[in-house]
Protein backbone atom coordinates (compact mmCIF):
# COMPACT_ATOMS: atom_id res chain seq x y z
CA UNK A 1 0.00 0.00 0.00
CA UNK A 2 3.01 1.95 0.86
CA UNK A 3 4.28 1.68 -2.89
CA UNK A 4 1.22 2.71 -4.56
CA UNK A 5 0.71 5.33 -2.56
CA UNK A 6 4.24 6.81 -2.83
CA UNK A 7 3.55 6.06 -7.17
CA UNK A 8 0.48 7.90 -7.10
CA UNK A 9 2.08 10.90 -5.10
CA UNK A 10 4.41 11.04 -7.71
CA UNK A 11 2.12 10.92 -11.17
CA UNK A 12 -0.58 13.55 -8.80
CA UNK A 13 2.53 16.01 -8.42
CA UNK A 14 1.68 18.52 -11.33
CA UNK A 15 5.77 19.58 -11.17
CA UNK A 16 6.80 15.81 -11.90
CA UNK A 17 5.33 15.44 -14.73
CA UNK A 18 5.38 18.13 -16.62
CA UNK A 19 9.24 17.96 -15.61
CA UNK A 20 9.14 14.55 -17.36
CA UNK A 21 7.63 16.03 -20.26
CA UNK A 22 9.57 18.20 -21.56
CA UNK A 23 12.45 16.20 -20.95
CA UNK A 24 10.92 13.77 -23.80
CA UNK A 25 9.81 15.94 -25.92
CA UNK A 26 13.75 17.36 -25.58
CA UNK A 27 15.08 14.03 -26.17
CA UNK A 28 12.44 13.42 -29.29
CA UNK A 29 13.26 16.84 -30.84
CA UNK A 30 16.70 16.39 -29.99
CA UNK A 31 16.77 12.80 -32.11
CA UNK A 32 14.89 14.17 -34.65
CA UNK A 33 16.85 17.43 -35.38
CA UNK A 34 19.68 14.84 -35.66
CA UNK A 35 18.44 12.00 -36.98
CA UNK A 36 20.25 12.77 -40.52
CA UNK A 37 23.23 13.10 -38.91
CA UNK A 38 22.90 9.39 -37.39
CA UNK A 39 22.06 8.38 -33.73
CA UNK A 40 24.06 9.43 -31.07
CA UNK A 41 26.27 7.12 -29.17
CA UNK A 42 26.29 5.31 -32.30
CA UNK A 43 29.99 4.15 -33.59
CA UNK A 44 30.71 4.79 -37.37
CA UNK A 45 32.89 4.43 -40.01
CA UNK A 46 34.22 8.11 -41.11
CA UNK A 47 35.59 8.68 -44.25
CA UNK A 48 36.62 11.89 -46.68
CA UNK A 49 36.24 12.30 -50.36
CA UNK A 50 36.96 14.71 -53.08
CA UNK A 51 34.89 15.52 -56.00
CA UNK A 52 35.19 18.06 -58.74
CA UNK A 53 31.89 19.53 -58.03
CA UNK A 54 29.82 19.22 -54.75
CA UNK A 55 26.91 20.40 -57.27
CA UNK A 56 24.25 21.36 -54.68
CA UNK A 57 25.58 18.68 -52.23
CA UNK A 58 24.82 20.07 -48.83
CA UNK A 59 25.45 18.44 -45.17
CA UNK A 60 22.89 15.38 -44.03
CA UNK A 61 22.23 14.44 -47.50
CA UNK A 62 22.59 10.45 -47.93
CA UNK A 63 25.61 8.41 -48.87
CA UNK A 64 24.12 5.24 -50.81
CA UNK A 65 25.49 2.19 -51.56
CA UNK A 66 22.80 -0.30 -54.28
CA UNK A 67 20.27 2.32 -53.21
CA UNK A 68 20.67 1.60 -49.28
CA UNK A 69 21.13 4.01 -47.34
CA UNK A 70 24.65 3.60 -45.75
CA UNK A 71 25.33 7.31 -44.00
CA UNK A 72 25.32 10.58 -44.17
CA UNK A 73 27.24 13.92 -45.81
CA UNK A 74 29.08 15.14 -42.61
CA UNK A 75 30.53 18.31 -44.27
CA UNK A 76 31.09 19.46 -47.27
CA UNK A 77 34.26 22.24 -47.64
CA UNK A 78 35.95 24.00 -51.18
CA UNK A 79 39.71 22.80 -50.95
CA UNK A 80 42.58 23.86 -53.41
CA UNK A 81 44.13 20.98 -55.61
CA UNK A 82 48.25 20.39 -55.55
CA UNK A 83 47.42 21.61 -59.63
CA UNK A 84 45.99 24.74 -58.46
CA UNK A 85 42.51 24.10 -59.33
CA UNK A 86 39.55 23.70 -56.53
CA UNK A 87 37.45 20.64 -55.80
CA UNK A 88 35.13 19.66 -53.09
CA UNK A 89 35.67 17.98 -50.00
CA UNK A 90 33.23 15.72 -48.48
CA UNK A 91 33.61 14.47 -44.60
CA UNK A 92 31.15 10.84 -44.72
CA UNK A 93 29.99 9.14 -41.79
CA UNK A 94 28.98 5.69 -42.75
CA UNK A 95 28.09 2.80 -41.07
CA UNK A 96 30.78 -0.10 -39.18
CA UNK A 97 29.03 -2.07 -41.87
CA UNK A 98 30.37 -0.98 -44.54
CA UNK A 99 34.00 -0.63 -43.03
CA UNK A 100 36.87 -1.53 -44.96
CA UNK A 101 35.40 0.01 -48.44
CA UNK A 102 37.47 -1.24 -51.19
CA UNK A 103 40.21 1.35 -52.41
CA UNK A 104 39.27 1.33 -56.30
CA UNK A 105 35.34 1.92 -55.04
CA UNK A 106 34.11 5.16 -57.14
CA UNK A 107 31.59 7.75 -56.14
CA UNK A 108 29.00 9.98 -58.26
CA UNK A 109 26.44 12.73 -57.26
CA UNK A 110 23.19 11.90 -58.55
CA UNK A 111 20.14 13.37 -57.95
CA UNK A 112 17.22 11.90 -55.29
CA UNK A 113 14.28 14.22 -56.71
CA UNK A 114 13.60 16.35 -59.43
CA UNK A 115 13.19 19.07 -56.77
CA UNK A 116 16.69 19.36 -56.25
CA UNK A 117 17.52 17.17 -53.55
CA UNK A 118 21.32 15.05 -54.16
CA UNK A 119 22.97 12.35 -52.53
CA UNK A 120 26.70 10.48 -52.91
CA UNK A 121 26.17 7.30 -54.32
CA UNK A 122 29.42 4.73 -53.74
CA UNK A 123 30.05 2.02 -56.13
CA UNK A 124 32.39 -0.90 -54.12
CA UNK A 125 35.55 -2.14 -56.30
CA UNK A 126 36.72 -5.65 -55.86
CA UNK A 127 39.98 -4.82 -54.65
CA UNK A 128 41.66 -6.53 -51.83
CA UNK A 129 43.11 -3.55 -50.24
CA UNK A 130 40.60 -1.20 -48.05
CA UNK A 131 40.24 1.74 -46.28
CA UNK A 132 41.21 2.72 -42.99
CA UNK A 133 38.78 5.07 -41.21
CA UNK A 134 39.73 8.61 -41.89
CA UNK A 135 41.68 7.90 -45.37
CA UNK A 136 40.41 10.17 -48.05
CA UNK A 137 38.75 8.70 -51.13
CA UNK A 138 40.92 10.18 -53.97
CA UNK A 139 39.48 12.84 -56.79
CA UNK A 140 40.05 10.08 -59.61
CA UNK A 141 37.15 7.76 -58.27
CA UNK A 142 34.66 10.28 -58.99
CA UNK A 143 32.72 10.05 -61.94
CA UNK A 144 31.78 12.57 -64.36
CA UNK A 145 28.59 14.06 -63.30
CA UNK A 146 25.05 13.24 -64.93
CA UNK A 147 23.21 15.63 -66.07
CA UNK A 148 20.12 16.34 -64.21
CA UNK A 149 16.64 17.32 -64.75
CA UNK A 150 16.97 21.01 -63.64
CA UNK A 151 20.47 21.37 -65.94
CA UNK A 152 18.32 19.94 -69.03
CA UNK A 153 15.74 22.40 -68.82
CA UNK A 154 18.39 25.27 -68.38
CA UNK A 155 19.43 25.12 -71.28
CA UNK A 156 16.54 26.36 -72.86
CA UNK A 157 17.21 29.54 -72.82
CA UNK A 158 15.09 32.85 -74.56
CA UNK A 159 17.26 32.61 -77.33
CA UNK A 160 16.98 28.55 -77.26
CA UNK A 161 13.41 28.66 -76.81
CA UNK A 162 13.09 31.42 -80.10
CA UNK A 163 15.13 29.50 -82.18
CA UNK A 164 13.16 26.27 -81.88
CA UNK A 165 10.14 28.09 -82.71
CA UNK A 166 11.43 29.05 -86.03
CA UNK A 167 13.02 25.24 -86.60
CA UNK A 168 9.21 24.35 -85.62
CA UNK A 169 7.99 26.66 -88.16
CA UNK A 170 10.07 25.91 -90.61
CA UNK A 171 9.34 22.05 -90.31
CA UNK A 172 5.75 22.39 -90.39
CA UNK A 173 6.20 24.78 -93.65
CA UNK A 174 8.17 21.64 -94.82
CA UNK A 175 5.79 18.89 -93.99
CA UNK A 176 2.72 21.42 -94.89
CA UNK A 177 1.02 19.97 -98.52
CA UNK A 178 3.12 17.20 -98.50
CA UNK A 179 0.51 14.55 -96.68
CA UNK A 180 0.71 12.28 -99.81
CA UNK A 181 4.67 12.13 -99.59
CA UNK A 182 4.31 11.22 -95.81
CA UNK A 183 1.48 8.45 -95.86
CA UNK A 184 3.96 6.72 -98.69
CA UNK A 185 6.71 7.07 -96.19
CA UNK A 186 4.60 5.71 -93.60
CA UNK A 187 3.49 2.81 -96.11
CA UNK A 188 7.88 1.74 -96.48
CA UNK A 189 8.63 2.47 -93.02
CA UNK A 190 7.30 -1.00 -91.82
CA UNK A 191 8.71 -2.46 -94.69
CA UNK A 192 12.30 -0.50 -93.53
CA UNK A 193 12.27 -1.61 -89.73
CA UNK A 194 11.70 -5.10 -90.70
CA UNK A 195 14.20 -5.24 -92.81
CA UNK A 196 16.42 -3.25 -90.83
CA UNK A 197 16.04 -6.08 -87.67
CA UNK A 198 18.87 -7.79 -88.82
CA UNK A 199 21.10 -5.18 -88.97
CA UNK A 200 20.01 -4.10 -85.72
CA UNK A 201 20.72 -7.55 -84.30
CA UNK A 202 24.30 -7.49 -85.79
CA UNK A 203 24.59 -3.98 -84.00
CA UNK A 204 23.32 -4.66 -80.46
CA UNK A 205 25.75 -7.96 -80.51
CA UNK A 206 28.07 -8.56 -78.32
CA UNK A 207 31.02 -8.89 -80.76
CA UNK A 208 30.38 -5.53 -82.16
CA UNK A 209 30.90 -3.93 -78.38
CA UNK A 210 28.47 -0.98 -78.84
CA UNK A 211 28.05 -0.35 -75.37
CA UNK A 212 32.03 0.51 -75.41
CA UNK A 213 30.78 3.16 -78.48
CA UNK A 214 28.89 4.61 -76.07
CA UNK A 215 31.53 4.98 -73.26
CA UNK A 216 33.84 6.02 -75.87
CA UNK A 217 31.69 8.95 -76.77
CA UNK A 218 30.82 9.38 -73.13
CA UNK A 219 34.44 10.03 -73.17
CA UNK A 220 34.32 12.32 -76.00
CA UNK A 221 31.84 14.52 -74.54
CA UNK A 222 34.04 14.74 -71.29
CA UNK A 223 37.06 15.49 -73.72
CA UNK A 224 35.20 18.34 -75.57
CA UNK A 225 33.30 19.86 -72.29
CA UNK A 226 36.56 22.63 -71.99
CA UNK A 227 35.78 23.63 -75.22
CA UNK A 228 32.65 24.44 -75.16
CA UNK A 229 32.82 28.24 -75.08
CA UNK A 230 34.84 27.55 -78.57
CA UNK A 231 32.02 24.92 -79.68
CA UNK A 232 29.13 27.78 -78.57
CA UNK A 233 30.97 30.46 -81.34
CA UNK A 234 31.49 27.73 -83.91
CA UNK A 235 27.49 27.17 -83.94
CA UNK A 236 27.09 31.41 -83.94
CA UNK A 237 29.17 31.20 -86.93
CA UNK A 238 27.40 28.61 -88.74
CA UNK A 239 23.97 30.49 -87.46
CA UNK A 240 25.35 33.32 -89.56
CA UNK A 241 26.53 31.18 -92.64
CA UNK A 242 22.72 29.45 -92.30
CA UNK A 243 21.39 33.06 -92.22
CA UNK A 244 23.42 34.21 -95.17
CA UNK A 245 22.84 31.02 -97.33
CA UNK A 246 18.74 31.44 -96.51
CA UNK A 247 18.60 34.49 -98.40
CA UNK A 248 19.87 32.67 -101.37
CA UNK A 249 18.05 29.76 -100.53
CA UNK A 250 15.04 30.77 -103.38
CA UNK A 251 15.40 30.59 -106.01
CA UNK A 252 18.96 30.36 -106.37
CA UNK A 253 20.11 27.24 -104.19
CA UNK A 254 16.53 25.65 -104.64
CA UNK A 255 17.05 25.78 -108.30
CA UNK A 256 20.77 23.87 -107.95
CA UNK A 257 19.57 21.57 -105.88
CA UNK A 258 16.65 20.78 -108.84
CA UNK A 259 18.96 20.49 -111.44
CA UNK A 260 21.54 18.48 -110.09
CA UNK A 261 20.45 15.28 -110.68
CA UNK A 262 20.63 16.26 -114.51
CA UNK A 263 23.26 17.86 -113.78
CA UNK A 264 24.94 14.15 -112.27
CA UNK A 265 23.36 12.41 -115.27
CA UNK A 266 25.34 14.79 -117.97
CA UNK A 267 28.35 14.54 -115.62
CA UNK A 268 28.37 10.65 -116.10
CA UNK A 269 27.33 10.36 -119.66
CA UNK A 270 30.21 12.70 -120.42
CA UNK A 271 32.93 12.67 -118.15
CA UNK A 272 33.91 9.20 -119.98
CA UNK A 273 34.13 10.83 -122.81
CA UNK A 274 36.55 13.32 -121.19
CA UNK A 275 38.85 10.62 -120.10
CA UNK A 276 41.12 10.74 -123.35
CA UNK A 277 40.85 14.67 -123.83
CA UNK A 278 42.34 14.82 -120.09
CA UNK A 279 44.71 12.36 -120.72
CA UNK A 280 45.89 13.83 -124.06
CA UNK A 281 46.18 17.38 -121.84
CA UNK A 282 47.97 15.35 -119.60
CA UNK A 283 50.65 14.65 -122.08
CA UNK A 284 50.50 18.27 -123.50
CA UNK A 285 51.13 20.09 -120.34
CA UNK A 286 54.42 17.69 -119.60
CA UNK A 287 55.24 18.70 -122.90
CA UNK A 288 54.87 22.22 -122.47
CA UNK A 289 56.74 22.30 -119.68
CA UNK A 290 60.16 23.00 -121.15
CA UNK A 291 58.76 25.46 -123.13
CA UNK A 292 56.81 27.31 -120.34
CA UNK A 293 60.38 27.21 -118.34
CA UNK A 294 61.95 28.50 -121.56
CA UNK A 295 59.41 31.49 -121.82
CA UNK A 296 61.10 33.11 -119.09
CA UNK A 297 63.75 33.99 -121.22
CA UNK A 298 62.22 34.59 -124.52
CA UNK A 299 59.25 36.50 -122.64
CA UNK A 300 61.06 40.05 -123.32
CA UNK A 301 61.50 38.87 -127.17
CA UNK A 302 57.64 38.27 -127.02
CA UNK A 303 56.86 41.25 -125.33
CA UNK A 304 58.26 43.45 -127.91
CA UNK A 305 56.56 41.35 -130.30
CA UNK A 306 53.66 42.02 -129.24
CA UNK A 307 54.04 46.04 -128.95
CA UNK A 308 55.03 45.87 -132.52
CA UNK A 309 51.91 43.47 -133.21
CA UNK A 310 49.85 46.20 -131.63
CA UNK A 311 50.17 48.55 -134.38
CA UNK A 312 49.71 46.20 -137.06
CA UNK A 313 46.63 44.81 -136.00
CA UNK A 314 45.19 48.02 -135.30
CA UNK A 315 46.04 48.37 -139.24
CA UNK A 316 44.44 44.78 -140.00
CA UNK A 317 40.95 46.42 -141.05
CA UNK A 318 42.62 48.22 -143.77
CA UNK A 319 43.96 45.24 -144.85
CA UNK A 320 41.10 42.87 -144.27
CA UNK A 321 38.97 45.48 -146.32
CA UNK A 322 41.47 45.32 -149.33
CA UNK A 323 41.28 41.22 -149.63
CA UNK A 324 37.92 41.11 -150.43
CA UNK A 325 38.27 42.90 -153.79
CA UNK A 326 42.07 41.10 -153.85
CA UNK A 327 40.43 38.08 -153.60
CA UNK A 328 37.88 38.75 -156.49
CA UNK A 329 40.17 39.93 -158.80
CA UNK A 330 42.31 36.77 -158.11
CA UNK A 331 39.28 34.89 -158.88
CA UNK A 332 38.86 37.12 -162.25
CA UNK A 333 42.33 36.59 -162.95
CA UNK A 334 42.12 32.73 -162.35
CA UNK A 335 39.19 31.83 -164.76
CA UNK A 336 40.80 34.43 -167.51
CA UNK A 337 42.31 32.36 -170.53
CA UNK A 338 45.40 31.12 -170.88
CA UNK A 339 46.08 31.79 -166.61
CA UNK A 340 46.68 28.10 -166.23
CA UNK A 341 49.01 27.50 -169.11
CA UNK A 342 50.66 30.43 -167.47
CA UNK A 343 50.79 29.05 -164.68
CA UNK A 344 52.20 25.67 -165.87
CA UNK A 345 54.94 27.37 -167.66
CA UNK A 346 55.48 29.22 -164.26
CA UNK A 347 56.25 25.88 -162.71
CA UNK A 348 58.42 24.38 -164.89
CA UNK A 349 60.20 27.82 -164.90
CA UNK A 350 60.43 27.54 -160.92
CA UNK A 351 61.57 23.64 -161.55
CA UNK A 352 64.22 24.64 -163.82
CA UNK A 353 66.05 27.50 -161.78
CA UNK A 354 65.28 25.57 -158.66
CA UNK A 355 69.03 23.77 -158.68
CA UNK A 356 70.08 27.04 -159.18
CA UNK A 357 68.70 28.88 -156.80
CA UNK A 358 69.33 26.66 -153.95
CA UNK A 359 73.29 27.20 -154.21
CA UNK A 360 72.84 30.86 -155.58
CA UNK A 361 70.36 31.53 -152.85
CA UNK A 362 72.44 30.94 -149.48
CA UNK A 363 75.26 32.97 -151.25
CA UNK A 364 73.03 35.83 -151.27
CA UNK A 365 71.09 35.48 -148.12
CA UNK A 366 73.78 34.13 -145.82
CA UNK A 367 77.52 35.69 -147.86
CA UNK A 368 75.30 39.04 -149.09
CA UNK A 369 77.66 38.02 -152.12
CA UNK A 370 75.32 39.53 -154.99
CA UNK A 371 74.31 43.06 -153.22
CA UNK A 372 78.11 43.77 -152.36
CA UNK A 373 79.00 42.77 -155.87
CA UNK A 374 76.43 45.31 -157.75
CA UNK A 375 76.99 48.23 -154.46
CA UNK A 376 80.52 47.94 -155.91
CA UNK A 377 79.71 48.32 -159.44
CA UNK A 378 77.74 51.42 -158.89
CA UNK A 379 79.79 52.56 -157.13
CA UNK A 380 82.70 52.15 -159.77
CA UNK A 381 80.68 53.31 -162.66
CA UNK A 382 79.74 55.93 -160.69
CA UNK A 383 83.35 57.12 -159.66
CA UNK A 384 86.12 58.89 -161.95
CA UNK A 385 87.37 62.21 -162.98
CA UNK A 386 87.02 65.15 -165.82
CA UNK A 387 88.81 61.68 -168.26
CA UNK A 388 86.46 59.15 -167.33
CA UNK A 389 85.33 56.59 -164.67
CA UNK A 390 87.82 54.53 -162.63
CA UNK A 391 86.57 51.45 -164.21
CA UNK A 392 87.99 52.12 -167.53
CA UNK A 393 91.35 52.35 -166.32
CA UNK A 394 93.79 50.15 -164.94
CA UNK A 395 96.30 51.21 -162.27
CA UNK A 396 99.47 49.61 -162.56
CA UNK A 397 102.10 49.61 -159.60
CA UNK A 398 104.94 48.15 -159.22
CA UNK A 399 105.68 44.75 -157.16
CA UNK A 400 107.46 46.06 -153.55
CA UNK A 401 109.02 42.91 -153.28
CA UNK A 402 109.81 40.10 -154.84
CA UNK A 403 106.73 37.45 -155.39
CA UNK A 404 104.67 39.99 -154.25
CA UNK A 405 100.60 39.06 -154.71
CA UNK A 406 100.88 42.42 -156.18
CA UNK A 407 102.16 41.61 -159.57
CA UNK A 408 103.19 38.77 -161.72
CA UNK A 409 105.27 35.43 -159.72
CA UNK A 410 108.99 35.99 -160.07
CA UNK A 411 109.68 32.48 -160.41
CA UNK A 412 107.55 29.48 -160.88
CA UNK A 413 105.27 27.84 -158.15
CA UNK A 414 106.67 25.77 -155.27
CA UNK A 415 110.07 25.26 -153.72
CA UNK A 416 112.69 25.57 -156.86
CA UNK A 417 114.93 23.22 -157.57
CA UNK A 418 117.88 23.03 -155.91
CA UNK A 419 120.71 23.37 -158.45
CA UNK A 420 118.64 26.09 -160.50
CA UNK A 421 120.04 28.69 -158.50
CA UNK A 422 119.19 31.33 -161.25
CA UNK A 423 115.50 30.99 -160.18
CA UNK A 424 116.70 31.93 -156.14
CA UNK A 425 118.48 34.71 -157.34
CA UNK A 426 115.41 36.08 -159.07
CA UNK A 427 112.67 35.22 -156.30
CA UNK A 428 115.51 36.71 -154.19
CA UNK A 429 116.01 33.03 -152.12
CA UNK A 430 112.23 32.92 -151.05
CA UNK A 431 109.80 29.91 -152.28
CA UNK A 432 107.06 30.80 -154.16
CA UNK A 433 103.61 28.50 -153.54
CA UNK A 434 100.27 28.84 -155.16
CA UNK A 435 97.31 29.94 -153.70
CA UNK A 436 94.17 29.46 -155.95
CA UNK A 437 90.43 28.77 -154.58
CA UNK A 438 87.95 28.15 -157.46
CA UNK A 439 85.12 27.16 -156.28
CA UNK A 440 84.90 28.86 -152.88
CA UNK A 441 82.81 27.55 -150.13
CA UNK A 442 79.25 29.98 -150.45
CA UNK A 443 77.24 28.20 -147.55
CA UNK A 444 75.22 26.18 -150.83
CA UNK A 445 73.92 22.69 -150.23
CA UNK A 446 76.73 20.63 -149.31
CA UNK A 447 78.95 22.93 -148.37
CA UNK A 448 79.76 24.71 -144.67
CA UNK A 449 77.60 27.59 -143.63
CA UNK A 450 80.54 30.01 -144.58
CA UNK A 451 80.79 32.38 -147.28
CA UNK A 452 84.85 31.28 -148.22
CA UNK A 453 85.34 34.03 -150.88
CA UNK A 454 87.46 36.88 -150.05
CA UNK A 455 87.57 35.72 -146.87
CA UNK A 456 90.59 32.62 -147.77
CA UNK A 457 93.60 32.50 -145.29
CA UNK A 458 96.84 31.87 -146.97
CA UNK A 459 99.49 29.57 -144.95
CA UNK A 460 102.95 30.73 -145.65
CA UNK A 461 105.01 28.03 -147.06
CA UNK A 462 102.61 26.04 -147.94
CA UNK A 463 100.82 25.52 -151.70
CA UNK A 464 97.14 25.49 -151.42
CA UNK A 465 94.97 24.90 -154.22
CA UNK A 466 90.89 24.72 -153.28
CA UNK A 467 88.85 25.41 -149.97
CA UNK A 468 90.92 25.74 -147.30
CA UNK A 469 90.22 24.09 -144.03
CA UNK A 470 87.46 25.10 -142.33
CA UNK A 471 88.21 27.43 -139.16
CA UNK A 472 85.06 29.53 -137.47
CA UNK A 473 86.04 33.22 -137.57
CA UNK A 474 88.64 32.99 -140.13
CA UNK A 475 91.23 32.96 -137.59
CA UNK A 476 94.47 31.26 -138.23
CA UNK A 477 98.38 31.59 -138.40
CA UNK A 478 97.72 32.27 -142.01
CA UNK A 479 97.92 35.75 -143.89
CA UNK A 480 95.00 36.83 -145.93
CA UNK A 481 95.40 37.68 -149.68
CA UNK A 482 95.39 41.90 -148.59
CA UNK A 483 98.25 40.69 -145.74
CA UNK A 484 100.59 39.21 -148.37
CA UNK A 485 99.28 41.97 -151.16
CA UNK A 486 100.62 44.61 -148.48
CA UNK A 487 103.84 42.81 -147.55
Amino acid sequence: MRNRSGIQGVASSPVIVGAVTVLVVIVAVFLAYNANNGLPFVSTYNLTARVPNANALVKGNEVRIGGARVGVVKKVVPVQTGDGGVAAELSLSLEKSVQPLPANSTMIIRPKSPLGLKYLQIVPGDSGDGLAAGETIPLSAARPEPVDIDQFFDMFDEKTRASIQRGLAGFGNAFAGRGPQLNAFFAVLREAVESGQPALANLVAPSTNFGGFWRALENLSATVAPVAAEQASMFVALDRTFAAFARVARPYIQETISKGPETLDVATETLPALRPFLRDSERFFAALKPGAAALAETSPTIAAALRAGIPALNESPKLNAQLPPTADALLAFQESPGVFNGLDLLIDTNDLLGPAIRFIGPAQTTCNYLTIAFRNLASASSEGNSLGGWINAIAFQAPSGPNSEGGAASAPANSPEPEDERFLVTSGGKANHLHSNPYPNTASPGQPKECEAGNELYEVGKTRIGSTPRNDGFKTTGQSKKQLGEG
